[in-house]
């Protein structure tokens, strides 16, 4: 071999790192394809704990680094050529939609075509025939459009067709008590469910569906005994971690805000439920149905999404259960088989249904809490609660019986402290406990996984012990 021959096969055999994007957007790519870290991690023949370490700026090396870059490309390019799809696909924003027919602005009264938060109005702030009031002992300035009044979003101008109901309330019952916040509290909260029928009867007001207060249910859904229970099953979880690694480890209790504030935007039925057979989903319909569940091979590290059932066999089960479970058997997750569907009770649904009722009570919770309102607070937490546990076959709420829709906002509550659970565990920490609809128990650095405060997306400590010795009990 002559001297430029070894040159040769030197220069052949040396390679030059492939370049990797940010690790920013390497995580970025692969959330945005719904790729989770187990799976990429089995692709590339590494550990996911590994490939949470590439994700917050260690370098991999060698061949797998070639594979990582080009799972990457791949993602982005991937991405990038489902942009022009989703947009023209996309539907409307809830904030601003389209109306069929057009109808009264609630600023000026003339008809408007869009509507924003529920409210027809002028997007155009130059169609809007509101006038601002004149401004006395003040020379008109003609460069001042005085014609046109721009009302910022979630401070909506309460006119007498849109009066706020909640505040109305709160200001009657401390009038009424001379400022006594207890005694007003007190008030507010017993005519809770009263109230909250009131508030979802006027956000119901120009909606498109009827809400059937009292329509024909299936045995299933009937109580067996005056103080029994029917026959659905909500996945109420009560999963603690059976293991913990040796040492001492940090546990963090945290509190999930308004759970069932949240769980009221779910799939629910509008009418009669109807009964089907067969093991087919029907992604347009919303019920409940009587499953097998698959096995669960993960209780080592992630809550069972069926709850805590200790009994074989078939079960009824709540439409968010069951979506819970068909997308943890999706190809994205492939955490299980898919359940067997055998028969089931549906009719048609929509996720929209109580939203305006559900934004009315987030928006005077966030405004209570912004301004240390603990007198608003405590009575929108006891309408939201209220109005749920009160659906079924309760003397206290005589105007709504729907034990099908209290049963799917239970669910829910159980299904999205679920996906929190997972989030944790997919973003590295360790999951020790899951109960009921907001406590999540996790070790590790939650704040980098979950935004601390008040509102109904962040979580805050509930509390904060130690598990385990240094001698690994």
């Amino acid at each position: 071999m002559t001297d430029f021959d070894a040159i040769d096969a030197l220069l052949a055999e040396a390679r030059k790192d492939v370049p990797l994007p940010s690790p920013e957007e390497r995580r970025a790519l692969r959330e945005g394809l719904n790729v989770s870290r187990p799976q990429l991690a089995q692709a590339l023949d590494v550990s996911p704990s590994t490939v949470a370490g590439w994700e917050s700026g260690r370098e991999p090396s060698g061949e797998v680094r070639e594979k990582y870059a080009y799972f990457l490309t791949g993602a982005r390019d991937k991405l990038a050529a489902a942009e022009p799809r989703q947009e023209s696909a996309s539907e409307p924003e809830p904030d601003d939609e389209t109306l069929a027919t057009p109808e009264p602005c609630v600023l000026c009264g003339q008809p408007a075509r869009h509507q924003v938060e529920g409210f027809p109005q002028h997007l155009d702030p130059a169609e809007c025939g509101t006038a601002a009031a004149p401004e006395p002992a003040k020379k008109p300035n003609p460069e001042r459009r005085d014609s046109v009044r721009v009302v910022p979003v979630g401070r909506r101008l309460r006119t007498a067709d849109n009066p706020d109901l909640i505040a109305s309330a709160v200001a009657a019952a401390l009038d009424e008590h001379s400022g006594d916040v207890e005694a007003a509290t007190k008030a507010l909260v017993k005519r809770a469910i009263p109230d909250a029928m009131a508030l979802l009867d006027h956000s119901r007001k120009g909606g498109r569906y009827d809400v059937i207060a009292h329509p024909w249910l299936p045995d299933i859904l009937r109580k067996q005994t005056a103080r029994g229970a029917d026959q659905i099953w909500e996945a109420r979880p009560k999963w603690a971690r059976p293991e913990l690694p040796p040492g001492e480890h940090e546990v963090t209790a945290l509190d999930l805000n308004g759970a069932y504030l949240s769980a009221l935007k779910t799939h629910l039925p509008l009418g009669q439920l109807e009964h089907s057979t067969g093991n087919h989903h029907d992604r347009r319909r919303a019920g409940v149905h009587l499953i097998t569940p698959p096995e669960w091979e993960h209780d080592a590290y992630l809550p069972n999404p069926i709850g805590s059932r200790d009994e074989p066999g078939p079960l009824w089960v709540t439409e968010p259960t069951l979506r819970l479970l068909l997308r943890c058997a999706s190809p994205a997750y492939g955490l299980c088989d898919p359940p067997e569907i055998h028969e089931s009770w549906t009719s048609g649904s929509t996720e929209g249904l109580l939203e305006k009722f559900r934004v009315a009570l987030k928006d005077a919770r966030e405004r209570a809490i912004e301004e240390g309102d603990d007198v608003t607070l405590e009575y929108v937490k006891a309408m939201y609660s209220k109005f749920v546990s009160t659906l079924g076959e309760s003397n206290y709420n005589r105007e709504l019986y729907r034990s099908d829709w209290m049963h799917l906002i239970r669910s829910q509550a159980f299904a999205n402290l679920w996906w929190k659970a997972h989030r944790a565990y997919d973003q590295g920490l360790m999951v020790v406990r899951a109960m009921g609809t907001d406590e999540l128990h996790v070790i590790g650095d939650w704040r980098a996984v979950f935004d601390e405060g008040r509102g109904v997306t962040q979580v805050k400590v509930k509390d904060v012990y130690t598990v385990g010795t240094q001698t690994g009990d």
